[in-house]
């Protein structure tokens, strides 16, 4: 391997036995698969807290809601930033936010507490440790296999979910949520940051390398437009993808992270039935978030994105109607394998559409979207529920969102390349 004595000439995609792009992608995974284990603290602990400080559902939901839309309101600026000054730094700070929103939440006692900690400081902490942040890396780290990637970060989210809702569910049942909450704060800050401080590089040239598998061609690096959004937001491309990916909100994180293990619990589930249920789930999105990477390397983005939206409606229309564990669990694997198989589709159309130089804060904006539906999702629901008394038609109407996305998805002009 040839360097300068800079050390910044670009070499062989290649060092040694592995390419540097597998420890980013290792670091990310690492970072992103505790940081959906936090994400997924307030559905486990929501009865706990109701329990403890008599709140209702309405309150905590709207904690959750502002959780949800800061951490999506949060993402295009630091995928610009990210984009502008590095994904290293901004994960850093954004990682202490997180840790010390959690840490804070265990001394609460009062609502607007709940509000501080929950909302506002995870919710912006949270959009640093985020597919913004896997989607800028590895569309910089990665010229081959960028599907495979994204589909392997996506799976992050999941497999945290697997290992660690029953988990905490455990620990909440028994010593209660404090303890699983401060579980997570052990893990992301003393595992996660001293690594990201240690191993994450923003993009290859830091190194002296090429992207993985990719040749001389791909060695320009392209800085940031000066003003990406000004043109993508006067492509209808852009906001077929920002509508369909805040249907994928609507349908995934805001509803089932914050409702499904209230739901189960009210129509006869256990506690540790329902956190079994979310496990299943994530265990089948693991593969099924990967296989997704793998489709879009060889088959497009677009069909396969639609078809996930078909199977995602069909499945929330039945839900309502399950009443046994074996029910249960085959709509967990169902459901599961297309819960985040949307993300590596989406954030590669926005790289191939809007530019991997742009791509932090394009699809900051589409993720944005994403959690506008979400946190609609996680407040309508709670709000219904307390009108209605349950969730049923809940579910059914974002079943139906679900098949509108699809419509939608199948007007994207997948070649169209967008100039920013």
């Amino acid at each position: 391997m040839y360097q300068s004595k800079s050390d910044v000439t670009i070499t062989k995609s290649l060092t040694d036995s592995v390419h540097y792009a597998w420890v980013i992608l290792a670091v990310t995974f690492l970072c992103l698969f505790v940081a959906s284990a936090l994400r997924s603290v307030p559905g486990i602990i929501m009865l706990s807290l109701e329990q403890e400080f008599a709140w209702n559902r309405e309150t905590i939901s709207g904690a959750i809601s502002l959780n949800l839309l800061l951490f999506g309101l949060a993402g295009p600026f630091l995928g610009r930033l990210m984009d502008l000054h590095g994904t290293k730094k901004v994960s850093v700070i954004t990682l202490i936010l997180s840790v010390l929103g959690a840490g804070g939440s265990v001394f609460m006692r009062e609502s607007w507490q709940m509000y501080l900690f929950w909302g506002l400081l995870i919710g912006a902490g949270s959009g640093g440790t985020s597919m913004i942040m896997g989607s800028a890396l590895v569309n910089r780290w990665f010229h081959q296999h960028r599907g495979l990637a994204l589909g392997i970060l996506g799976a992050a989210f999941s497999s945290g979910q697997l290992v660690f809702t029953p988990v905490l569910m455990q620990i909440n049942v028994h010593q209660g949520w404090r303890a699983a909450t401060l579980l997570i704060v052990v893990a992301l800050g003393l595992l996660v940051l001293p690594l990201v401080l240690k191993f994450l590089r923003d993009d290859p040239q830091s190194r002296g390398l090429l992207p993985y598998g990719g040749n001389g061609a791909h060695a320009t690096i392209l800085k940031p437009d000066s003003n990406p959004m000004r043109s993508a937001m006067s492509s209808p491309q852009f906001w077929l993808l920002a509508s369909s990916f805040g249907i994928c909100g609507l349908t995934t994180s805001g509803l089932f992270q914050t409702h499904l293990i209230p739901h189960g619990i009210e129509h006869g589930f256990s506690e540790m039935t329902m956190a079994m249920s979310l496990g299943v789930m994530g265990a089948a999105d693991v593969f099924g978030t990967i296989l997704s990477g793998w489709l879009c390397d060889r088959y497009g983005k677009r069909w396969p994105l639609a078809f996930y939206y078909v199977v995602r409606g069909a499945t929330l229309i039945l839900l309502p109607g399950i009443d046994n564990t074996g029910q249960l669990m085959m709509f967990s694997i169902i459901y599961g394998m297309n819960w985040l198989s949307t993300i590596p589709a989406t954030s590669a159309l926005t790289a191939d559409l809007f530019g991997k130089q742009n791509v932090g804060v394009v699809f900051g904006w589409i993720c944005f979207a994403h959690q506008i539906g979400a946190a609609i999702a996680a407040y309508a629901a709670g709000y219904a529920h307390s009108l209605i008394g349950d969730y049923r038609l809940v579910f059914i109407a974002s079943g139906l969102f679900a098949f509108l996305a699809t419509g939608i998805v199948l007007s994207i002009r997948e070649s169209q390349t967008v100039r920013c």
